[in-house]
């Protein structure tokens, strides 16, 4: 059995984003990065938002079904499933220092703050940012909003990370940077991810499996090294 398997994501926005009807199913297996690329609305961030449960799915002729883990999440609230949500933007809080917007999944579980606050600072160590740990995020360039806005995502240990465009907002120099110290991170940590992104050599660069989307569907999936795509 795969680590996550989405069985008929299905939704059909009609004459919404040019019509565009999502019906897909895939696999991933632990420890992976898998993009999902193709032309802009092709459907690749509703894929990600019916993982997540912030996107309520059409009904189908195959029923939706998403496995995580060994685990039926598809009747689970966004909050149960135990994903990561990471946006192109990064959404960070920006009344709060790094070392606080890290810290607030932990403090959401119930942990005590300075408890939180201690392992904050030792995850940033693992980000090689520890001297960020009291700026605030408008202090941030945007490749240091990302790292912080995954290191955040990443403290609470996810089964699985969702990342949507993370790379977009940045420029070519930095794209390269952060693209390579996330590959770094996902060997290190081992992190499961699915990635959105409309770079198809990011994608390649970045990942264990690529899918392709068009129109909707699946229109080619197999190991990165072996799509031939530009």
């Amino acid at each position: 059995m795969a680590y996550l398997e989405c069985t008929g994501l299905y939704k059909d926005w009609g004459q919404v984003d040019g019509g565009v009807c999502v019906d897909v199913s895939f696999q991933a297996q632990k420890g992976s990065m898998t993009s999902i690329v193709g032309a802009s609305g092709c459907g690749k961030s509703t894929v990600l938002r019916l993982i997540a449960g912030i996107l309520r799915a059409d009904r189908h002729a195959v029923p939706m079904t998403i496995q995580l883990d060994g685990k039926d999440i598809t009747k689970l609230p966004p909050g149960k499933r135990e994903c990561g949500l990471v946006f192109q933007s990064g959404a960070l809080f920006l009344h709060k220092s790094v070392e606080d917007n890290v810290a607030y999944g932990l403090e959401c579980r119930g942990m005590k703050k300075k408890e939180a606050r201690q392992q904050a600072r030792d995850f940033l160590t693992l980000f090689t940012m520890q001297d960020f740990a009291k700026r605030y995020p408008e202090t941030l360039s945007g490749g240091e909003a990302q790292r912080v806005a995954l290191a955040r995502t990443l403290i609470v240990q996810p089964k699985l990370v969702l990342l949507d465009e993370p790379l977009s907002a940045l420029d070519a120099p930095m794209r390269k940077k952060l693209a390579e110290e996330i590959v770094s991170l996902q060997k290190k940590v081992g992190f499961t991810a699915i990635m959105v992104t409309h770079d198809i050599r990011e994608a390649k660069l970045m990942s264990d499996r690529i899918i392709l989307m068009e129109k909707g569907r699946i229109r080619w999936e197999g190991a990165a090294d072996a799509f031939a795509g530009e």
